[in-house]
């Protein structure tokens, strides 16, 4: 446990954002890596990190000895290793819920909107991009008007919130009219208040490029 915890991440990567709020909400302290998808060619391609990662992903985990990668079992690795506070509920039918919110996004959406997909898809990526968020969250709106409390499930946060605010922030990034989805966007307005979720926001990394920064 006292090994050094190390994060590869960038600032505006989705999966990279899920895990820093996982790693905020546990208090665990790390190190910075930043990964840098655009410049040089995409770091992510060099060999040196495709060691450590052959998808050529972020992020990537260094903790307790050991690499982890893609976004979800990390965040379970976290929950069962720093049990407080818990991102599953108690109960089985809570955990499955929550596992299939945080899916839908994980699975659902943002790979459809990754930029590696959107780079082959070319002309015509903002309309591809914006079909399939506006898809994903109507049903994710669906689902919530069964599940939501404060949050996305009840009134603790859970896995799922972890999911649900980046991929808002790319909604608005490709113009997706909120207005339509208002469940979505009272939690999303709830959760980015937190202390956790202002720490991880894509705004306070430290490859932010400066005129996108917090004031």
């Amino acid at each position: 446990m006292a090994d050094k915890v190390v994060l590869y991440s960038y600032f505006r990567s989705s999966a990279s954002w899920r895990v820093r709020i996982a790693l905020a909400l546990k208090e665990i302290k790390y190190e910075y890596k930043a990964v840098h998808l655009v410049k040089d060619g995409g770091q992510q391609y060099k060999e040196e990190y495709k060691k450590l990662n052959p998808m050529e992903q972020v992020p990537t985990l260094v903790i307790d000895g050991h690499t982890l990668s893609q976004s979800l079992p990390i965040i379970e690795y976290l929950n069962e290793r720093t049990p407080d506070p818990p991102l599953l509920p108690k109960d089985l039918y809570g955990r499955a819920k929550v596992r299939a919110l945080s899916e839908l996004v994980n699975s659902g959406i943002q790979p459809l909107q990754n930029l590696s997909v959107l780079e082959k898809i070319g002309d015509g990526k903002e309309e591809w991009a914006k079909f399939f968020i506006e898809k994903g969250l109507k049903a994710l709106e669906s689902f919530l008007q069964e599940t939501a409390g404060k949050y996305c499930y009840g009134d603790s946060v859970t896995m799922a919130d972890l999911f649900l605010v980046p991929q808002i922030y790319n909604a608005k990034r490709f113009k997706i009219d909120m207005a339509q989805f208002p469940i979505i966007s009272r939690v999303h307005d709830a959760l980015v208040e937190l202390p956790a979720f202002k720490a991880a926001d894509a705004s306070r990394q430290p490859d932010t490029p400066e005129e996108m920064r917090a004031p």
